[in-house]
C-alpha cells in the first residue's frame, strides 16, 4: 500500500515520478544510496540540493519503489502548509518509509520541529526508514530544537549536484514526451539559452507552452517560447499580473 503521495493540504499535487525517468547526471551515486536505504531497517537520510535539483522527484521515486517492494510509504511535502498542520504527522510511525520534503519551510517553528522529532523517533523505534530533504546543507538549516538537529546528523547526508545544460535538455525532452508534445531542438536550446531559471521552472515553462499551444492551436515554436518567457518575466516583476 502507498499512502497519498502528499499531505492532504499540500497545494501543488505531484505526478508519479520514478527512478526510470530521472536524469541522474552526476547524481547516480546518490540514487544508489537512496535505493539501498530501503534495505536497511531504521535507515535515515538527509538529502539537500538547490531548487530544481530533483529532491521531490527522488522522494516520490523512493516511495514508489518502496511500494513495489511491498512496503508502506508516505511522502510529506511541507511547502505551503499552515502552521497548525503538524498534527498530520501523527500515526506515521506505522509506515515503512517516511519521506519529508522541504524541511526548510518549517525550520524554526517549534511545534513543527517537535512533531517531526517525535514522528521520526516513533518511526525509528519500529524499524522504519526516513528521508528528510531540504535546500540547505544540514549545517546551515536553522533548526531551533537541538534534539532534532542531532537526530538528523545521525544519518547519511547526501548533496545533489546541478545538472549540466545538456542534461537539463534531456529532462525537458523526457517531460515533453510525457506531456505528449514534440519539443524541437531549436526550442529546447532557446529555453536553455534565454532562461536563467532552475530546472523546476524550466519544466513549468514547458508546461505553460504546452497549454498555450493547445489553447491557441499552435505548434511548439521559438516565437511561442518567447511569448511564454515574456509572460513569466512579467509575472515575476508583478506577481499580481495575469
Amino acid at each position: 500500500m502507498l499512502f497519498s503521495p502528499q499531505l492532504p493540504l499540500q497545494l501543488e499535487p505531484s505526478r508519479e515520478q520514478g527512478f526510470a525517468n530521472f536524469v541522474p547526471g552526476p547524481n547516480a551515486p546518490i540514487i544508489a544510496s537512496l535505493r539501498s536505504s530501503l534495505d536497511e531497517e531504521s535507515a535515515q537520510v538527509y538529502l539537500c540540493g538547490p531548487p530544481g535539483s530533483g529532491k521531490t522527484h527522488l522522494l516520490n521515486a523512493l516511495c514508489l519503489e518502496a511500494r513495489q517492494r511491498g512496503m508502506t510509504a508516505f511522502y510529506a511535502g511541507l511547502k505551503h502548509l499552515p502552521a497548525d498542520a503538524h498534527a498530520l504527522l501523527d500515526g506515521l510511525e506505522h509506515v515503512d518509509l517516511l519521506c519529508v520534503d522541504d524541511i526548510q519551510q518549517v525550520a524554526g517553528q517549534a511545534a513543527w520541529e517537535e512533531a517531526l522529532f517525535h514522528a521520526i523517533n516513533r518511526l525509528r523505534a519500529r524499524g522504519g526508514r526516513w528521508v528528510v530533504a531540504g535546500e540547505p546543507r544540514l549545517s546551515a538549516l536553522p533548526l531551533g530544537l537541538p534534539d532534532l538537529a542531532s537526530r538528523l546528523q545521525w544519518g547519511l547526508r547526501l548533496s545533489l549536484q546541478t545538472l549540466s545544460d545538456s542534461e537539463k535538455g534531456e529532462v525537458l525532452q523526457r517531460h515533453a514526451a510525457a506531456l505528449g508534445i514534440a519539443l524541437p531542438e531549436e526550442v529546447r536550446n532557446y529555453l536553455l539559452r534565454r532562461s536563467t531559471r532552475h530546472l523546476a521552472e524550466l519544466v513549468r515553462l514547458l508546461e505553460a507552452m504546452q497549454q498555450a499551444a493547445f489553447t491557441g492551436k499552435r505548434r511548439i515554436t521559438v516565437p511561442l517560447a518567447r511569448e511564454v518567457i515574456a509572460r513569466f518575466d512579467r509575472q515575476h516583476e508583478d506577481p499580481g499580473s495575469v
